[in-house]
């Protein structure tokens, strides 16, 4: 799996559990963070894993299609038809046969703030976005820039994407661009670029603007925030900005860090888009099997709830597993969004458009980011890239 640090300490102690229950004998292998590759090589060399877990959705139909993946037995079958939505396991699908088993999962509607920078701006966590500009401006005004943005990782300018987009297109437009059926140059699109580009256009309300905001990596847009004096007063990302929070800075979660739920886009729905990893079978022994039937329990998730920073999209799992009571909002949210929820759109695009660094929909919405501006030359470079993907 792509995990390392705290998400990998916490998935060995899970294949410690396993091991307690089985008896057998599991290592696991960071990937780095081009998975596809990685994984591709061990197959060309005849070294492939008993099990992997993919980050993109895209890849386990790549890898499906190529006949890399073994589909899961029954007993994993029916663990996933008891313990989750149906959304979750058709994500884990392919071409009628269930190969994947959702571990791991995000919720990438999470907008993180600096409980004191807004109290002390007399501002409360917005609703809307145009309540969350305006709060933005008010926060800006009182002296600490409003919003820290991990510009120098285009995932997370996807994910800023798709929030807007999934709230304002509404789901339906949201499925037919992630499988490209709408084209980029859509109006749709256009009018979330736009809608981006109110915050995105106005420098004064992101930490160092736009270009520092292109310097600044996911981890940095985490610590700015919650840094002693603060460089920002709210953070945009998943669920697992509280590892962040928790590892890298002295705020306490909970308490000097919260989280309000993304805002609601011109009268749509407010978003919850997911992510997550899924496990798959690469060889088809019993081992490989028994280990995602495992992975499928309530028990698996459990062991990893307890850790803190994991969220689980198992709705068999009691919620009294997660640590304190912001996991458990987060948890819940995914849960009960039933089948409603939207998987990462960039996860679900071929690698090279959806999940490749400097490259595709990470270096355009960038570019995005630099010139916000220019809606229309970023549509036409998305559908060009998106096209060749």
């Amino acid at each position: 799996a792509i995990w390392t640090g705290p998400e990998q300490a916490t998935f060995k102690k899970v294949l410690d559990d396993f091991a307690k229950r089985t008896g057998a004998t599991a290592t696991y292998v960071p990937t780095g963070d081009n998975v596809s590759a990685f994984l591709g090589s061990k197959v060309q060399g005849g070294a492939a894993p008993d099990v992997a877990f993919l980050p993109q959705v895209g890849v386990l139909q790549q890898f499906a299609k190529a006949g890399w993946l073994k589909p899961v037995s029954a007993e994993v079958d029916a663990a996933l038809a008891k313990n989750y939505a149906k959304g979750w396991k058709d994500l884990g699908a392919w071409q009628g046969k269930q190969y994947g088993v959702y571990f791991k999962a995000a919720n990438k509607s999470t907008v993180w703030y600096n409980t004191k920078v807004l109290q002390d701006a007399g501002v409360t966590p917005p609703k809307t976005w145009a309540e969350f500009l305006t709060a933005a401006q008010t926060v800006s005004d009182s002296g600490t820039p409003a919003v820290s943005v991990g510009g120098a990782d285009g995932w997370t300018l996807t994910d800023w994407f798709e929030n807007v987009y999934l709230s304002q297109a509404g789901p339906q437009m949201y499925d037919r661009l992630a499988r490209h059926e709408v084209k980029w140059t859509d109006p749709s699109v256009g009018r979330a670029l736009t809608t981006l580009g109110q915050l995105f256009g106005k420098d004064t309300l992101i930490a160092g603007g736009a270009k520092g905001a292109l310097q600044t990596e996911f981890p940095a847009s985490v610590d700015q925030t919650f840094a002693e004096p603060p460089k920002a007063g709210m953070v945009y990302e998943g669920d697992f900005v509280a590892v962040n929070i928790a590892s890298e800075t002295k705020a306490k979660v909970g308490q000097d860090a919260r989280f309000f739920p993304f805002p609601a886009v011109d009268g749509g729905k407010a978003p919850v888009v997911s992510g997550g990893d899924v496990a798959v079978a690469m060889k088809d022994t019993p081992a490989a099997q028994a280990l995602l039937r495992y992975l499928a329990s309530p028990e698996a998730a459990a062991v990893a709830a307890a850790q803190g920073g994991f969220l689980s999209p198992n709705k068999a799992l009691d919620l009294s597993a997660y640590p304190n009571d912001t996991a458990r909002g987060i948890a819940k949210s995914l849960v009960d969004a039933g089948d409603d929820f939207r998987f990462d759109m960039s996860d679900q695009a071929p690698a090279a458009f959806g999940g490749t660094k400097g490259a595709g929909e990470w270096k355009d919405l960038q570019d995005f980011l630099a010139h916000p501006k220019d809606v229309a030359g970023a549509q036409k470079q998305l559908e060009a890239d998106a096209a060749k993907a």
